[in-house]
């Protein structure tokens, strides 16, 4: 098979792509072309269009105007079953397979081998085995698939598409959710993908795995077609600036204040004692936090950063340890005690855990506040409006109305509702576990020099987040978790990455 010949050709080509929803458009005469053998990144804030294109691609939505060509001939695709019989799969950033089936059920779901009318077992087992060997997937085809991690959840779900013969894989987000060893192995597997001659389109708010993995880039911005580039010729800086279309702002600027001798004397705003949750398996732990400050969470995946915040607001409960907010027994055993005590969560999953996807904007931002009030005090139509408005505003939120299905917003704008929500609780302490995952980089700026306001009006925050730098520019202080078990506490001077990284690896601090 020759790649090269392959690769300088497109095959699929997408040309006048238009699609407008109600009081928007999502995109405006936007042009793609995929060749096969090849990974091709297509990226763009959140709200760009990246999504929408991929749904005309795949049949989710139909095209108001535009062309798909493939090979050189017209095609129609007017649902995801048009999509797969001309060989388009798509593999979701949340798993859309079958938790509660084994492995070899999921690959071979809708296709399963039969004899004599009836499923035939062995044979799926066989073909399970064989199709997993092949793609150096190390899962057992008898083992129910919701005991598989994550990433081999992923895998699997790709697997089960190279076996309809698929010829364009579409990836959004993959390794949003994976450690640094999945990562390498899901791209592993993309590059023998690639090598059979696959054309891949891959959706991700990483640079650095782009230029990794990537032969080319697309960038969307606003709905429209900023460009395609090879990655070679495109340097890092030169991408941002296209996806934001401005210069990007330096973010040295952002300061919280440091200074930790301010703290002296003062009543903690948390005050957590020896600690320790029945659920999440997180040793006890001890912790302070003041008022205006900005604390963060450190450890890999698994290092039990969410569950420590988790048993703080309440969502894990506390069964050893006591727990005391500006000095006072803080009796929290639900989180609707957290709330009544000036706390606020925005989870880590925001889709499971923080959306209510069914609901509209409106809702989603004053349901923490009805909450708060109870059911029999409940807001007026016209407050819950006004609060809607005025925070849509106050963040920038991108969307159509305050009645808009919180649902058809892109997840950076989901963040902020989900944020939104909190802040008008008014709360003094804010856990914010991974609030810029998934969201592009204009955003998550805009969500750090919020964090840093907010601390700067006196707020308490706990700060997770899987990007170093991130930390490293907002907080003022770091707490280091491994193995469920908090091992290390970093002061001002002692934050840098390498600290960091060896107090991860090993050494207490």
């Amino acid at each position: 098979m020759n790649n090269e010949m392959q690769q300088n050709k497109p095959s699929l080509i997408m040309e006048g792509i238009g699609k407008s929803f109600p009081g928007v458009r999502a995109l405006n005469h936007v042009g793609f072309k995929l060749r096969r053998g090849e990974i091709h990144a297509l990226m763009g804030e959140n709200g760009a269009g990246k999504s929408t294109l991929i749904k005309v691609l795949t049949g989710v939505y139909l095209m108001d105007e535009g062309s798909v060509t493939l090979d050189g001939k017209p095609i129609v695709i007017r649902s995801p079953q048009d999509a797969q019989k001309h060989a388009i799969s798509t593999v979701y950033q949340e798993v859309n397979l079958c938790p509660n089936l084994t492995v070899m059920e999921n690959l071979f779901l809708g296709r399963e081998p039969r004899k004599m009318g009836f499923i035939d077992w062995r044979t799926m087992n066989r073909k399970a085995e064989e199709l997993l060997q092949e793609l150096n997937i190390y899962a057992d085809p008898t083992a129910q698939l919701d005991t598989c991690s994550i990433a081999i959840q992923q895998m699997i779900a790709i697997a089960r598409a190279v076996n309809t013969k698929c010829k364009f894989l579409i990836l959004d987000e993959p390794t949003s959710s994976l450690d640094a060893d999945e990562v390498k192995k899901l791209f592993t597997l993309m590059r023998q993908l690639k090598d059979k001659g696959v054309g891949i389109i891959f959706i991700t708010h990483f640079i650095k795995q782009v230029y990794e993995i990537c032969d080319r880039i697309t960038v969307l911005r606003n709905g429209e077609l900023v460009g395609e580039f090879e990655v070679e010729s495109l340097p890092r800086l030169e991408l941002v600036k296209k996806m934001m279309g401005k210069e990007i702002e330096i973010l040295s600027d952002l300061a919280v204040n440091k200074d930790e001798s301010k703290y002296d004397g003062e009543v903690p705003m948390i005050d957590a004692r020896d600690l320790s949750s029945g659920t999440s398996n997180v040793a006890p732990f001890s912790l302070k936090m003041y008022k205006g400050e900005v604390v963060g969470f450190a450890g890999l995946l698994g290092s039990g950063r969410s569950e420590l915040v988790r048993t703080i607001y309440g969502a894990d409960k506390a069964v050893q340890g006591q727990l005391y907010i500006k000095g006072k027994d803080g009796k929290i055993k639900k989180p609707l005690d957290a709330m009544k005590q000036g706390m606020a969560y925005l989870p880590e999953d925001r889709k499971a855990d923080g959306i209510f996807a069914e609901l509209s904007v409106r809702e989603n931002i004053i349901i923490a506040l009805q909450a708060k009030h109870g059911l029999f005090k409940r807001l007026r139509r016209k407050d819950m409006e006004r609060y809607a408005d005025e925070y849509i505003k106050l963040l920038n939120i991108k969307t159509a109305s305050r009645e808009t299905p919180i649902k058809s917003l892109s997840g950076g704008n989901q963040q902020k509702v989900i944020l939104a929500r909190w802040l008008l609780t008014n709360p003094e302490f804010m856990i914010l576990d991974e609030p810029t995952r998934g969201i592009d980089i204009g955003t998550k700026t805009e969500i750090q020099r919020l964090i840093l306001k907010l601390a700067s009006e006196g707020k308490s925050i706990a700060f997770i987040s899987s990007e170093m730098d991130e930390m490293l520019r907002t907080c003022s202080r770091m707490v280091v978790l491994r193995d469920r078990c908090k091992v290390g506490e970093l002061t001002q001077t002692q934050l840098n990455q390498n600290t960091i990284m060896r107090t991860i690896a090993g050494g207490e601090q």
